[in-house]
């Protein structure tokens, strides 16, 4: 049977990733893909306040639907609290990028780090694992770190000195945590540089987001050419 996922994006790195992720995760499935790189930089500008740009992501989940996506992937964790007013405008599942991770870290429990090259990520990851931990009823401790020098490296065109300065600090942080959770999925990219012998500790939403969309697509009825004009 073929499925239809759309991906709305808020920058082009994530793009190629998550539509080869989803390619080999999910059989006969096509790819929708919504990009607004306009929205980092808005965020940046404004205190990360998402409600901003709620009104601009709402309008690409209703598109997707009409487009006849049968899920919806909110693949940038800097905006992850809008997939519930996303969700309010569709009819077809929307699915967070970062909420199966966060789940995982919870579940893991003892003392989670939680990395992020923007702080407009690193306050709705907190904000998000800190509301999955009381939920589960769990005690967990977080040990936050911000890597803004990767990100300028990598705004500046240098991506290995990203990968590098990230990797070096993520080998930091997992010294005094038991897991790790990379915030955006643009981070699970620096996975390989790491040792070995570490890499199982550290949780990167890709991989767990996709294989959300896949059992939601499984449960999901397919969306017979979109039914978005109810709105």
């Amino acid at each position: 049977m073929n499925r239809t996922l759309a991906i709305i994006h808020t920058t082009v790195v994530t793009v190629e990733p998550l539509k080869e992720l989803a390619l080999s995760m999910i059989p006969n499935c096509e790819i929708i893909n919504f990009v607004d790189d306009s929205i980092l930089p808005e965020l940046a500008g404004n205190g990360g306040d998402p409600e901003a740009v709620k009104e601009r992501l709402c309008a690409y989940a209703t598109f997707a639907e009409r487009r006849g996506a049968d899920c919806i992937l909110s693949a940038c964790s800097s905006v992850g609290e809008i997939a519930s007013a996303m969700q309010a405008r569709v009819d077809v599942p929307v699915v967070r990028i970062d909420e199966a991770m966060a789940e995982a870290a919870v579940r893991a429990g003892g003392r989670i780090g939680v990395a992020a090259t923007l702080d407009t990520t690193l306050r709705p990851t907190l904000a998000l694992l800190r509301r999955k931990a009381d939920e589960a009823g769990n005690d967990v401790e977080f040990r936050p770190l911000l890597v803004d020098e990767a990100y300028r490296r990598l705004i500046a065109g240098d991506k290995e000195g990203h990968d590098a300065a990230l990797a070096e600090a993520l080998e930091r942080l997992i010294g005094g945590a038991d897991t790790v959770v990379l915030a955006q999925a643009s981070m699970a990219r620096v996975l390989p540089r790491l040792p070995e012998g570490v890499r199982d500790r550290f949780l990167a939403s890709p991989r767990l987001g996709m294989q959300r969309v896949k059992e939601t697509l499984e449960r999901a009825a397919p969306n017979a050419g979109g039914r978005g004009e109810r709105r």
